[in-house]
C-alpha cells in the first residue's frame, strides 16, 4: 500500500502517512506541537477536523455524528488524500 498524502488547509503544508502508521505519526513530523495523550483512541486529545477525504476511523471516542468531519489522529488515518483544518 502506498503512503497516503495529507495536507493542512491553513498553512498549505503537506506530508505523507505510511501504510503502517497513524495520521498522528505523520502530523508530528510537520507539527511537533500537535496535541495528543493516550495514543489509543480513548481520550480525544488528538481530535482534528478534516475538510476533505475519507477516514478510516479506529477510535473509541468520537460518536457517529462527529465522524463526518472529525477524527482521532492517534489511531485513525485517511484512505487516500486527506485535508485537515489545521
Amino acid at each position: 500500500m502506498r503512503p497516503s498524502p495529507s495536507s493542512l488547509t491553513r498553512t498549505g503544508e503537506t506530508f505523507e502517512v505510511a501504510a503502517d502508521e497513524t495520521l498522528l505519526s505523520g502530523l508530528l513530523e510537520v507539527r511537533p506541537d500537535a496535541a495528543y495523550s493516550c495514543r489509543q483512541g480513548f481520550c480525544g486529545t488528538c481530535t482534528v477536523r478534516y475538510v476533505d477525504g475519507e477516514v478510516q476511523h479506529r477510535d473509541r471516542f468520537l460518536p457517529p455524528e462527529h465522524r463526518a468531519d472529525r477524527m482521532a489522529a492517534c489511531v485513525s488515518r485517511g484512505r487516500g488524500r486527506l485535508t485537515l483544518d489545521l
